[in-house]
């Protein structure tokens, strides 16, 4: 596995991480036992990123990597987290809280939960609109200086807020949703982050499935966040699954599968881009590291472009509800 630089002031993180967050809940019932092995043959295969969220499955994913990592040595991996998000008892979301004393109070639970005494990069999960972000940057700031953090992270926020964190303190890398068919970090976000030497951990590099060559209509059951996603429902699903039966044929030249190409896709568009494969069984983590053999020429990207031009999907990539709250929707 290829280690890469995330950023210029972030750690040295595999070429690939693992997206814990699917283990958890959130597309549906997962397997405990399935996911630890997933976890474990991750860690096997060279995958030293691991990414999860506090209010994942309410803490239950933070403590599901701690089980996973016992016996394994804590200098040899990376736990990235994000924090901020606000949930009730029945699950439903309920904003997000940037305040100083609720970084403190969010970070002492995650170190807790994951048995750890530092998270390498902590993040606010979404941007809290009635708190600046230099105050929530600030007290993740004086985190790092106490040692309980070793680098900064943001996540889905626009070209304006990442300056505006950055002249608090450096940040390692922007995690953010980047597909074949999520392509809006290109304007605007993208170069600001290349601008200012920030990474950029990408999430959703199949699209929650939809692209990965294996979704099927009405495979969303109970409790699965794709039920809800505009781009699963009836009208959008069969024009995205028309792209991706073009993007199969790409595929079969190749030699590959779709999944890997799209994989390939992401990874092809810079090496400050590290994909976060969300596999949270051994099989699809499989096919996703398989998508390391797959070399992409120039004609193939073209060849790729016509077949998913950007802008194509149908749907947008959060219900409405959930896109309010997002600041890089706002500023792109």
């Amino acid at each position: 596995m290829q280690m890469v630089s995330l950023g210029k002031s972030g750690p040295q993180v595999s070429a690939f991480g693992l997206g814990c967050m699917g283990m958890s809940g959130m597309y549906g019932p997962a397997d405990r036992e399935e996911s630890i092995a997933t976890i474990h043959a991750a860690l096997d295969a060279g995958i030293t990123l691991l990414d999860t969220g506090d209010f994942y499955g309410m803490g239950h994913n933070e403590m599901l990597i701690r089980e996973a990592l016992e016996g394994r040595r804590r200098d040899q991996l990376q736990l990235s987290v994000k924090f901020g998000a606000l949930r009730d008892a029945a699950g439903g979301w309920s904003g997000y809280d940037g305040r100083p004393k609720a970084v403190r109070n969010f970070l002492a639970y995650s170190l807790q939960r994951l048995g750890v005494d530092y998270i390498d990069i902590y993040r606010p999960s979404r941007l809290d609109p009635d708190v600046p972000i230099e105050e929530t940057i600030g007290a993740i700031a004086d985190m790092v200086k106490a040692g309980y953090v070793r680098h900064i992270g943001l996540s889905e926020v626009g070209a304006e807020t990442i300056r505006r964190a950055a002249a608090v303190h450096p940040i390692s890398d922007l995690q953010i949703e980047y597909s074949l068919i999520s392509r809006g970090i290109e304007d605007e976000i993208l170069p600001a982050c290349r601008e200012l030497g920030i990474g950029v951990t990408a999430y959703g590099v199949l699209s929650r499935g939809l692209i990965s060559g294996h979704w099927q209509k009405g495979a969303a059951g109970s409790g699965d966040f794709r039920a809800m996603s505009p781009r699963f429902q009836e009208g959008n699903l069969e024009q995205n699954l028309a792209l991706v039966e073009a993007l199969r044929r790409i595929a079969a030249d190749k030699g590959a599968t779709v999944a890997q190409i799209a994989i390939a896709w992401v990874a092809a568009q810079g090496c400050d881009i590290v994909p976060l494969v969300g596999a949270r069984r051994r099989e699809r983590l499989t096919e996703a590291l398989g998508s390391q053999a797959v070399q992409l020429n120039a004609d193939d990207l073209a060849a790729i472009e016509r077949a998913v031009p950007k802008g194509a999907a149908a749907g947008a990539r959060y219900p409405e509800a959930q896109l309010v709250h997002m600041d890089s929707e706002r500023q792109q």
